[in-house]
């Protein structure tokens, strides 16, 4: 299992003091995609920044409930406690989003926001080579879920960041932690990694 510190921060983050993780693991076919995500955290929540290396960007999922993982996606999974239950964010490069809350992919319930934008900021950008997305995870969406849920240093959690793209020029599957060897779904929230709510440094 992988793990990954999340950088306490104060005010908006200053993503090229961020450690960077890769999301390197291959699945399917080879394709010359590469990705990268970079995660901290504060008082309010955590803050996400995915970016990939792709040529052939598809970006055709708009409608409401589209299936965002058909387009060029980049993903983030977190599973708060040691409970199985999961988050599922999927974006593509238009800021659509594909939210989902359950176990595994049979009883996963899809969760549409009123304001997406307004519920996590999400902001997307083109590089050279690719795109990326940032966006923000309030604790206070967890809470909801889990009422339990307390954020403090130190604090262990799982997670995965995936990079996919079913109707994509090149289909490609990438994850940072590996899953579950021989079964292609990101949907295995017992392979995903570690990650750990750190201090300011």
């Amino acid at each position: 299992m992988k793990t990954y510190t999340l950088k306490k921060i104060c005010g908006a983050p200053d993503w090229n003091t961020i450690p960077e993780l890769e999301i390197n693991v291959p699945y399917g076919t080879p394709a010359d995609i590469e990705a990268w995500a970079k995660l901290c955290w504060d008082e309010t929540g955590i803050h996400v920044n995915l970016r990939a290396r792709e040529e052939h960007i598809r970006c055709e999922e708009t409608g409401p409930l589209a299936m965002i993982c058909q387009d060029s996606c980049l993903e983030f999974f977190i599973r708060p406690t040691e409970a199985m239950n999961y988050f599922n964010f999927e974006f593509n490069p238009a800021c659509g989003l594909y939210l989902g809350y359950g176990m595994n992919m049979p009883s996963l319930v899809r969760l549409v926001m009123q304001d997406e934008q307004e519920a996590f900021h999400p902001q997307s950008y083109r590089t050279a080579d690719g795109w990326g997305l940032t966006f923000h995870v309030p604790f206070t969406f967890i809470q909801q879920f889990f009422p339990e849920f307390k954020a403090y240093e130190g604090l262990q959690f799982y997670g995965n960041c995936y990079k996919c793209g079913d109707f994509t020029v090149q289909e490609h599957y990438l994850s940072w932690n590996p899953i579950e060897p021989g079964v292609l779904c990101f949907h295995c929230p017992a392979f995903f990694g570690r990650m750990i709510l750190g201090g300011e440094n």
